[in-house]
């Protein structure tokens, strides 16, 4: 799998010179108008633009990147104005709205080579922030260009960030994992922009086994034969209609005392056309991303295991391929979960909580500590929260551990309940339950389902939470801040940071 080339960053200190194609700097929104922020140009020249501004039709706003002709002194061919949105008094700015900064303007001045990013970074913690926001935003995927690939503009290569904190000791640190996000979010976006040509289970397999590499990270994969033999129904069901036989990954990272065991489960159907309950043909265009959720699992355990936690990490990917024809599950067939649970199969369109049933019950035979699953599940979420911000529900101890997690991150999650009353919606009159529930609130009839394939342990159910990022995992639309077209790499950042928090309370 051809991925993006890691991009180089460095730090300096903001009064240095540094060589570059473009030097960025950022402008606010202030009360008055647009605002210049603190940056290394000579004063009168500063002063000179920043009374330009309105002039030139600038307001600072966020993705604002316009390019000016770079000054002789600052050693730039380019001078690049990179909007903050609305900056504190002081000139300071979120940790995101750095993220989102430096991500467009890196994104947008894509056909230079470096780029020297001045913007208000005067802690470890703000010059992280640009580092993430730069590495996301030097992503580009002309895998499959044979001839126009040379056209498209190639991706930033080198960053260099003027910063106070460039002595600082914990800088270094603070870069390489802003290094290893862009990997493991880049990975993500690759895998879910891949064609269902190139991509399907045992593809799919491959990759996982390529990505983890020389990580401690142990790869055991579970072909149609094996799932069929051991029972997962589900898997086994989805996958019958498609001549590219399902699989079960399963990654385990276990270092030496661990702390803690975390369990991830991830939806990866690599095409869903509905299957027998088939899509319009609108309905199936971006359905490659539908394994999105099993990318995500898959570079978490791998960053988890790169950054070294002290956690023992798991993941589980679901993968099939949810097709039509003579072989296909039908609508009123019965299938048996993983651990013995029987499903009537009313929609064949339901086909991720199929498959995540398997993986869920499989993970819990384990008792970890906590089990999370993702999964671009339900239409319902986009029409609840719309493209981009994602939903998380499940016991409200992880859920909000989550939601905190995601905040610090960057990326957008609302919690949602989970109404007892639309169990008894997913009632069947000859199996254990039907696929199927209240259409109303359909997102969270989802997860109540996935809910009854959750494990206990002495009586007690694993404390669990489930992210639906159907919306959000997929850019349809035009390209914002670090964030591009098609895959997104949504959740890896806030599953990350929910196990450095895990790791850190368990120290």
């Amino acid at each position: 799998m051809a991925t993006t080339p890691e991009l180089k960053i460095s730090a300096a200190a903001k009064d240095r010179k540094v060589r570059a194609d473009a030097l960025v700097v950022g402008v606010a929104e202030g009360p008055g108008g647009p605002v210049l922020l603190e940056n290394p140009l000579p004063s009168a020249s500063s002063k000179a633009l920043n009374d330009s501004l309105g002039a030139l039709g600038i307001t600072g706003a966020r993705d604002e990147v316009r390019r000016l002709p770079g000054l002789p002194e600052l050693h730039a061919d380019v001078l690049v104005l990179a909007g903050l949105g609305k900056a504190a008094a002081d000139g300071s700015a979120p940790g995101e709205d750095l993220r989102r900064a430096a991500g467009s303007a890196v994104r947008q001045l894509a056909g230079l080579s470096t780029v020297a990013l001045a913007l208000p970074a005067a802690t470890v913690e703000a010059a992280a922030a640009v580092a993430e926001g730069a590495a996301l935003g030097a992503y580009a995927f002309t895998e499959h260009r044979s001839r126009t690939a040379a056209k498209a503009p190639a991706a930033v290569r080198e960053v260099t960030i003027l910063t106070p904190a460039a002595g600082e000791k914990a800088l270094p640190a603070a870069l390489d994992r802003a290094r290893l996000i862009g990997r493991a979010v880049n990975a993500t976006r690759t895998l879910v922009n891949q064609p269902p040509s190139h991509l399907y289970p045992e593809t799919f397999a491959a990759a996982a086994k390529e990505l983890a590499g020389n990580l401690p990270v142990k790869v055991t994969v579970l072909d149609e034969k094996r799932l069929e033999k051991d029972g997962y129904g589900g898997l086994t069901g989805v996958g019958k209609g498609s001549t590219r036989p399902p699989r079960l990954v399963k990654l385990e990272y276990s270092p030496a005392r661990a702390k803690a065991r975390l369990a991830f489960v991830g939806k990866g159907i690599t095409f869903d056309s509905g299957g027998l309950s088939l899509k319009p043909a609108t309905g199936m265009v971006t359905m490659k991303c539908d394994m999105a959720g099993a990318a995500v699992v898959l570079n978490t355990v791998l960053a988890i295991a790169e950054l070294g936690l002290p956690l023992k990490a798991t993941g589980w990917l679901c993968l099939a391929e949810n097709m039509p024809s003579g072989t296909a599950q039908r609508p009123s067939d019965v299938l048996t979960v993983y651990g013995g649970k029987t499903v009537e199969v009313l929609n064949t369109d339901a086909e991720g909580r199929l498959v995540m049933a398997d993986g869920l019950a499989a993970a819990s035979e384990e008792t970890p500590d906590v089990l999370i699953d993702v999964a671009t599940l339900t239409g319902a979420q986009m029409v609840a929260l719309g493209s981009r911000v994602g939903a998380v529900m499940g016991d409200d101890g992880v859920r909000d551990a989550v939601k905190a997690a995601a905040d610090r991150a960057g990326e957008l999650f609302w919690p949602m309940p989970l109404p007892e009353e639309l169990r008894p919606s997913l009632d069947s009159q000859v199996a254990d339950l039907a696929n199927m529930g209240e259409k109303f609130g359909g997102m969270m009839t989802a997860a109540v389902f996935l809910r009854e394939f959750v494990g206990e342990v002495r009586g007690e159910r694993i404390p669990w939470a489930h992210l639906d990022i159907a919306g959000p995992a997929f850019n349809e639309g035009a390209a914002y801040g670090y964030t591009p077209k098609e895959g997104t790499g949504m959740a890896v950042r806030t599953l990350l940071a929910y196990a450095e928090d895990v790791a850190a309370r368990a120290r």
